[in-house]
């Protein structure tokens, strides 16, 4: 977190939150939702300035609820997730690099949706893979030693196959898309906490 972030955190600790104007969408882009886009269920505009989407990115976290946040001087900016908590891509240099512009690290899983949707875990990071570089990355899909025809992939994403799949050596888990945010405790769409009286 930036030094400035927290010297307003200390200057204001009691600001609102902010629900519903920040999105995180399935490529990577941190969009702006005004009050037309969220009537309209749409994605918002896309947020262009760089400084901007790297203090963002810079100051990005999530609460004990697994509700994703931009902590913007004193006032937390819940972020609306239209895929999961980061967005990672291939980079020639870095290998698998997230959102937010740093590396993702060690894989501990890799994890295939029903949809055909690539997730990567290392530690406590999730990130989807952009959509762009998905059909590179499902062609180094192998079972056994043997690369995975676009047939008999569809065929395990359906469960109609049992074969073990493998990424890089890792072994990849079918899992329902559905299913995520409760299995690895990320809040999709953040709303104000219940008032307990």
């Amino acid at each position: 977190m930036d030094d400035i972030v927290k010297q307003a955190l200390a200057k204001w600790p009691n600001v609102p939150h902010c629900y519903g104007w920040l999105l995180l969408d399935a490529r990577g882009h941190w969009r702006m939702r005004d009050e037309r886009a969220q009537h309209l269920n749409l994605p918002g505009d896309k947020l262009q300035h760089a400084a901007l989407c790297s203090f963002i990115a810079r100051n990005y976290g999530a609460d004990a609820r697994g509700c994703w946040y931009f902590q913007n001087g004193p006032q937390r900016v819940y972020v609306q997730l239209e895929a999961a908590p980061y967005i990672v891509r291939t980079d020639p240099v870095q290998g698998w690099l997230l959102h937010t512009g740093v590396p993702l690290g060690a894989i501990d899983e890799v994890l295939l949706t029903e949809q055909g949707a690539l997730l990567l875990r290392s530690a406590d990071v999730l990130a989807q893979l952009d959509d762009r570089d998905v059909a590179s990355v499902l062609a180094e899909l192998h079972s056994g030693y043997s690369p995975v025809t676009d047939e008999a992939l569809m065929d395990w994403l359906e469960g109609h196959s049992s074969a073990s799949l493998t990424l890089r050596g890792h072994p990849v888990q079918r899992v329902q898309a559905a299913s995520l945010p409760a299995r690895y405790g990320y809040v999709s769409v953040p709303a104000p906490a219940a008032d307990p009286s």
